[in-house]
């Protein structure tokens, strides 16, 4: 990967994919979809917390700024639509990964904030 690819932000792209891909394998969208099927809350939060933690590991190692925070969340957003997810879920997981992004990394940082 060259540097002009990482300064534009094509990693962070890729990881975005990379963590649709790991939410699609452990709840895929035709479970998000299911009617008369529904997947337990706690499911579905684990399945989003171990994602996300990787989420926040990766923004501590690769020191992502607000911008490449930004579009981290953009790209997953645009990942999981177009897997199939419902626009609910859609939501409640691009929001969870922008909190783990932000307070996770910083809370890492500020050993007092512990």
């Amino acid at each position: 990967m060259g540097l002009l690819d990482k300064l534009v932000g094509k990693d962070v792209d890729e990881f975005a994919k990379k963590l649709a891909d790991m939410v699609a394998k452990r709840y895929p969208p035709t479970l998000d979809q299911a009617k008369e099927k529904r997947v337990s809350a706690n499911r579905i939060t684990k399945v989003l917390e171990d994602v996300l933690d990787q989420a926040a590991e990766f923004g501590q190692k690769s020191k992502l700024g607000v911008y490449k925070k930004a579009r981290l969340a953009n790209a997953f957003k645009w990942e999981l639509k177009e897997l199939g997810y419902s626009e609910k879920f859609i939501e409640v997981a691009t929001e969870g990964l922008v909190v783990y992004t932000t307070t996770r990394a910083s809370s890492k940082k500020d050993p007092a904030s512990q």
